[in-house]
């Protein structure tokens, strides 16, 4: 047994060296409750099934999936954000990845929730885990008052939430031992091998690889204020900078720690504080930090923009070309459309990786030949709209 003075050492270690986060748990593992009290809290968030079990094939590497660290050189790493608004989708895209994935039990999972959240990390874990036994696994607590002075008003007021500035802090949050990592957020659905993206390089000194589109008007993404300034648009001068959506992202965590990228975002955070230059959330210190410094990754990799615009979230249709990871950025959300009975035709897309109740998932494994197959088919299928 741990002494005293050990376990306090440790939570004082803890505390020194992370400021922004503290895991909470990590998995494979079994839940533990005080009777029947923990269950009871997160049944509230609603009837989730558990997922099938999905196995490696022989051409994994192999490593025993119960002792299974984040620092297994074997393992592909996802961060997404946890929290109970969106947890539906994010339990959805996490059987997406599975589902599609060569080698599901080689793919850990860092979970990123808020401290303040309706339902605690805690309680987000023990569903998590209830919800993919087999998952490996760790929760991350986000201390939200590291970024809530730095937040500035948006277009939508969801886009103002501190998590979803959780991802200029991943080189913080996360263990040293994690040097690169996959961010995904939670309106995503992945129909293809995720170790594709995973093996995406980064060339030269990036730190981030992305799907890019430049035929978007960059300029529109930040105001009259910011173009006006004699000194502001300089920032950007020798780059051509394009658009990304930082939804789907390869990310270099050494060199984003080397780089002090973090602190690179806040600045442009500081300064829309005191001068607003754009009316976007977490998107633009993005784009101006690495605008025209980003890895061009396939834009199969983000058909993004399936939730509509920020204002109406209304139905669109898929871009030209294959679909390797379909995204529901907007105000639309799949889950809300189809309880709403408005779905939009791609939400039916969405709708077999829906863990949330089961008369879903008994109509789901009814249509699952049919759906998945043509999920499938979007991965090669440049003439899907």
């Amino acid at each position: 047994m741990l002494s005293n003075a050990v376990v306090l050492a440790a939570v004082l270690c803890l505390v020194v060296l992370s400021p922004f986060a503290a895991g909470i748990r990590t998995g494979p593992g079994r839940i533990t409750t005080n009777g029947d009290g923990g269950r009871n809290e997160f049944s509230k968030l609603g009837p989730f099934m558990e997922a099938p079990e999905y196995r490696n094939g022989k051409e994994c590497a192999s490593s025993s999936s119960a002792n299974r660290e984040s620092f297994d050189p074997s393992l592909v790493h996802i961060a997404m954000t946890l929290d109970s608004e969106y947890l539906r989708g994010s339990l959805a895209a996490v059987h997406s990845v599975l589902r599609h994935a060569s080698c599901p039990e080689n793919v850990f999972f860092h979970f990123i929730a808020a401290e303040f959240d309706s339902a605690s990390p805690r309680v987000l874990s023990q569903l998590v885990r209830s919800t993919f036994p087999s998952l490996s696994f760790k929760v991350y607590i986000f201390r939200e008052d590291t970024v809530i002075n730095l937040i500035s008003t948006s277009i939508r007021q969801a886009l103002e939430n501190p998590l979803n500035y959780a991802r200029n802090y991943l080189g913080d949050i996360l263990d040293r031992s994690v040097d690169r990592v996959i961010y995904l957020d939670s309106d995503v659905i992945v129909v293809d091998d995720i170790t594709k993206l995973w093996n995406t390089r980064l060339t030269g000194t990036r730190v981030i690889g992305a799907p890019e589109y430049c035929h978007a008007n960059f300029t529109q993404y930040f105001t009259s204020n910011f173009w006006s300034d004699p000194a502001l648009p300089g920032q950007i001068s020798g780059r051509t900078p394009c658009y990304f959506n930082t939804g789907v992202m390869v990310m270099d965590m050494v060199r984003w720690r080397e780089g002090n990228y973090r602190e690179k975002l806040e600045k442009w955070m500081l300064l829309q504080k005191k001068k607003r230059i754009y009316d976007l959330g977490s998107l633009p210190p993005f784009l101006l930090v690495f605008g025209g410094n980003v890895e061009a990754i396939d834009h199969r990799w983000n058909q993004h923009g399936l939730g509509g615009d920020n204002l109406r979230g209304s139905c669109r249709s898929l871009h030209p070309g294959p679909v390797s990871l379909l995204h529901w950025s907007g105000k639309g959300k799949p889950w809300v459309r189809l309880d709403e009975k408005r779905s939009c035709p791609l939400d039916r897309l969405w709708e077999p990786y829906d863990l949330y109740n089961k008369h879903k998932i008994e109509r789901a494994k009814d249509q699952s030949l049919l759906g998945f197959a043509s999920l499938s088919e979007l991965a090669d299928d440049s003439s899907f709209l």
